[in-house]
């Protein structure tokens, strides 16, 4: 193949990659893969992609030097660019995955992802308080309920986070055990310690910088009788009710006893803060 269609094919590839992150850029779908602070560096290298493969495109008819002497006769010219595999099986290998991967991605997880990001698996239970928190004054309950907005019906308003970790605080657990507590996040069913089918979980993301390092934060709804609540899977829901600790297994489980739950709007992206602008 000549240099001249091997470079267009390849600018060609190279454009078609910024394509792809320009497009997820500018139609919000990068919100899904990207912390605010990554999305600025992909857009960046959208655009400095667009101009490397504008500029080989607009170049690729031109001659270079390759730095060596080729006036001897007895030198055999060479191609700098040839390689041991065929150019379109390159451009191939370039373009057909990431045209795969935007065509039947679904922009979230898969209920086999979220078990493998810790979905199912048990807070991590500590029977002292970490180092730091030994040197702290100790929390009561009067500074909680001063930290966390109640709502007119009175329960306490707090994030799925916080519920989740207070799994490991035997202080805490002491002080929010019973309360009447308020939080949100997705909706999908319990597979595990569910016998009677009386529970579901609530989960939300915790993403550090990617989609790659995306971490679920579960806890336990227990209903005390199969619901008769009807959520589609990975719909977003507020849920009120009493929060408990149980050891089961070993482990000890936040478990907030449902007494009321209706739908909710989904929150601008994956945040635990969910009045947080980005």
């Amino acid at each position: 193949m000549k240099p001249q269609i091997r470079r267009i094919l390849f600018s060609i590839a190279v454009l078609i990659w910024s394509a792809v992150i320009l497009y997820f850029y500018s139609s919000g779908r990068i919100n899904q893969y990207l912390t605010p602070d990554f999305r600025v560096i992909a857009f960046a290298g959208g655009l400095g992609l667009a101009v490397l493969g504008l500029f080989n495109l607009l170049t690729a008819g031109q001659k270079a030097d390759c730095g060596h002497d080729h006036s001897d006769d007895d030198v055999d010219p060479h191609d700098h660019e040839s390689s041991d595999m065929h150019p379109l099986t390159a451009v191939a290998l370039m373009i057909l995955p990431v045209a795969l991967s935007v065509a039947w991605t679904k922009d979230q997880y898969s209920v086999a992802a979220l078990t493998r990001k810790g979905l199912y698996s048990s807070p991590s239970a500590s029977a002292g308080k970490p180092f730091l928190a030994a040197a702290m004054p100790e929390i009561t309950l009067e500074q909680i309920e001063k930290g966390h907005r109640k709502t007119p019906e009175g329960y306490l308003e707090f994030s799925l986070m916080e519920l989740f970790f207070t799994a490991g605080d035997r202080d805490l657990q002491k002080l929010i055990s019973g309360l009447k507590v308020e939080t949100e996040g997705r909706w999908i069913d319990e597979k595990v310690r569910n016998p009677n089918g009386t529970r579901k979980r609530l989960y939300r993301l915790f993403i550090t910088c990617c989609a790659a390092d995306g971490q679920a934060i579960p806890i336990i709804l227990e209903f005390g009788k199969i619901p008769t609540e009807s959520f589609p899977e990975n719909s977003w829901v507020k849920v009120s009710g009493t929060m408990r600790y149980l050891m089961e297994e070993e482990m000890i489980q936040p478990v907030l006893e449902v007494e009321r739950i209706i739908a909710a709007e989904p929150p601008f992206e994956e945040s635990f803060t969910r009045d947080k602008k980005f």
